[in-house]
């Protein structure tokens, strides 16, 4: 009993020693420090009392002498004992980690729910309770450095950044927050260490990483600023005191609106250069103007008269004047309460000073990519993107350059993300557009509009819910029918559109939308009328995708001659156009035997689908081969192929590593209809070895 004492006692030294040590080798002084005295008190503790075994330490630690510890009992030490009892002390160690572990978890997860609903201080009391029972555990480090942060406490999330980079060298969490804490403690060379160290561990964090060190670049930029513009404004400067002396001016409050307006155009002009600009932030210009009852009254009217305009359209401008290549004041300007949903309430107004200057503003604040990223997260983009829509209405210039930006806007990964999760909201605006007269409205803005839709509807998911909609669908329609009317002049908004319906078509198989599939399929085999190119190619990109959807709609199209048509196209069209013509005539030609025969009357030996074989396109090897092989169940039409090297193309094809899996099985199955129709070439097969390629192909076909 007493050796188990002996071994708790020692154990427990070597983990305070190990402590101590850690702590004297800390970055931070404070616990240096303290460890150190620790230390030192250890030492004279151990001075004054010597161990039981007689050991005792002098004063200069250079001598030490041990007595002669009492062997009368060596005899009885057993070694088999000892080790024993180190074992059993190991399990016990482990299974106490084990239950501190769970303990630690479950206030990790209490302090996470605290932190989620904003009590901060609660949640650094769970994780400094999680970290009593479990000392090495970096997420309890990082996630109490997060509520610090919050909290303020930045030192304090800086030391448990470093703890939790001691349990693991490359956690990238804590280097984020200790950047973060850096930047609040404008420490920007050692946040930007930390940011830098985040690319060095994993360089697939690279844009959160330029997000961050660009942020740390502006914040240092904005510190100097603000340094330069209080040593000029304390060396009495002409501009610099005037800016100081118009906002304790306009601090004055409910004065008439005009005497607000004259104000705030005197300081417009004052915004010469930044130091203006940042002696109207460190003065609280934003918060002056913005919370003024009588500002916020002449924005909030729903009738301005032309005080009320006047008034907004001065502080319109000023916002343009403050912000124009100051990123700190385009943000604390888009901080403002409300301006999320003022501004784009100002764009849809009737009222045109009001909305041109508004428009100047955001079309200013999103020329660059932080601006745009400022825009994204603190503006109303449903309202906004109503608001933008609503130029339509209004002359050309003013409706291009709405789409235009809107356009660029949608550029924007977060952006994309917003859309997706929003779309059902916004849905119905952009069925409003394809439900506009293409006669009064813009068309070039029109187009943008649509081909805005149509990259969007790029996305799976984006597309699915768009698809969903059958107001949506029913528009592309309606829009397709007006743009017939006058192919001339709605060229560009058809071909624009038929990009959209394309896109629409991938949500294949059609299970309730059937009819509108075949309406779209009758409008665009009425398309391949046309004397334009591009007009031709999506024309038959859409029809690629939608015959296969009803029988009946390709007994339609084979009586209009499609497969005349898209022999054509392969024979003079383009890459992109041979790929949609292959696809419509393996959809015909695997449906309908008039269609194989037509094939084969057309191309007689074979020449363009033996061409198509030889594509780098798998797709379109993949079609040829399946049309092909549907030519293949025509009588006599094998024996065209004897003198060329079909068989070692569609060998190569079905027995190659290609991407698309389809392409073999076509393959494979286009060689056993050509060898099933002409003995001959089985043959040539047997001498090629090529009987255990199609069999092999044949059993995946059977089991995919």
């Amino acid at each position: 009993m007493a050796d188990e004492e002996d071994l708790q006692k020692f154990l427990k030294n070597v983990d305070e020693i190990t402590s101590l040590i850690q702590e004297m080798n800390s970055d931070d002084p404070r616990i240096q420090q303290k460890a150190i005295l620790e230390t030192e008190q250890r030492l004279l503790y151990t001075e004054e009392v010597p161990e039981e075994d007689g050991c005792r330490t002098t004063l200069n630690k250079t001598t030490i002498n041990c007595s002669q510890a009492p062997m009368e009992n060596a005899d009885e030490i057993n070694s088999e004992a000892f080790l024993a009892s180190m074992e059993l002390d190991a399990k016990e160690r482990a299974r106490r980690r084990r239950e501190n572990r769970v303990l630690a978890d479950a206030l990790k997860d209490k302090g996470n729910k605290a932190f989620a609903r904003g009590d901060y201080d609660a949640a650094v009391l769970c994780y400094s309770e999680g970290l009593n029972k479990v000392k090495d555990m970096k997420v309890l480090y990082t996630n109490r450095a997060q509520a610090y942060l919050k909290l303020g406490d930045y030192q304090k999330a800086i030391v448990d950044c470093e703890w939790a980079l001691k349990c693991d060298e490359k956690c990238t969490k804590a280097y984020f927050h200790m950047g973060k804490a850096h930047l609040a403690l404008k420490n920007y060379n050692m946040s930007r260490e930390c940011y830098q160290k985040i690319l060095e561990i994993s360089p697939k964090l690279q844009t959160q990483v330029k997000d961050s060190l660009n942020q740390v670049n502006l914040q240092e930029k904005a510190d100097l600023q603000e340094k330069e513009a209080q040593r000029l404004l304390d060396s009495g400067k002409h501009a610099a005191v005037t800016v100081k002396n118009l906002l304790e001016t306009l601090c004055k409050p409910d004065q008439n609106p005009l005497f607000y307006a004259g104000g705030i155009e005197i300081l417009t002009e004052m915004m010469k250069d930044c130091t203006e600009q940042t002696l109207f932030r460190t003065h609280n210009g934003f918060s002056i103007i913005s919370e003024n009852e009588v500002v916020r009254r002449c924005f909030s009217a729903t009738g301005k008269d032309v005080v009320g305009e006047t008034v907004c359209v001065s502080v319109l401008r000023l916002w343009q004047a403050v912000c124009s290549g100051n990123e700190e004041n385009q943000r604390l300007l888009l901080l403002c309460p409300n301006l999320g949903r003022l501004l784009p309430s100002l764009l849809a107004t009737r009222l045109l000073t009001v909305r041109q200057q508004s428009f100047a503003l955001l079309l200013q604040l999103t020329q660059t990519d932080y601006g745009r990223s400022l825009v994204i997260s603190h503006l109303d983009l449903t309202r906004l993107l109503e608001a933008l829509v609503s130029f339509l209405d209004f002359s050309d210039k003013e409706a291009n350059s709405a789409m235009a930006l809107l356009t660029d806007l949608a550029l924007d990964e977060r952006f994309r993300v917003w859309f997706q999760a929003n779309l059902p909201g916004v849905l119905p605006v952009l069925t409003g557009v394809l439900e506009r007269d293409p006669m009064v409205t813009s068309p070039s803005a029109l187009c943008r509009c649509i081909a805005l839709m149509g990259n969007l509807s790029a996305e799976a998911a984006v597309r699915r819910q768009m698809f969903a909609s059958e107001e949506f669908r029913e528009a592309c329609l309606g829009l397709m029918a007006r743009c017939e009317e006058d192919m001339d002049f709605f060229r560009e908004v058809m071909y624009i559109l038929l990009g959209l319906v394309m896109n629409l078509c991938l949500q294949s198989p059609f299970v309730y939308e059937q009819v509108w599939a075949v309406e779209v399929s009758r409008k665009c085999m009425f398309l391949l009328n046309s004397q334009d190119g591009g007009i031709l190619t999506r024309a038959a990109g859409v029809l690629s995708r939608t015959l296969s959807s009803s029988r009946k709609m390709v007994e339609e199209a084979l009586r209009a001659g499609v497969v005349k048509k898209m022999i054509k196209f392969l024979k003079t069209g383009g890459q992109t156009a041979s790929r949609y013509a292959i696809k419509t005539l393996a959809v015909c030609t695997n449906s309908h035997y008039e269609a194989r025969e037509e094939v084969i009357r057309l191309d007689k030996k074979f020449g363009i689908l033996m061409k198509l074989l030889s594509s780098e396109d798998e797709m379109v090897v993949g079609n040829a081969a399946l049309c092909l092989g549907n030519c293949m169940e025509v009588p006599y039409a094998a024996s065209s192929l004897l003198k060329t090297d079909v068989v070692q193309v569609l060998l190569k094809h079905a027995g190659g590593d290609a991407q698309e899996t389809a392409m073999q099985l076509n393959a494979g199955i286009a060689l056993g209809k050509l060898c099933t129709a002409e003995p001959r070439f089985a043959a040539q097969l047997r001498e090629l070895h090529g009987i255990e390629i199609l069999n092999s192909t044949m059993k995946y076909v059977a089991d995919p």
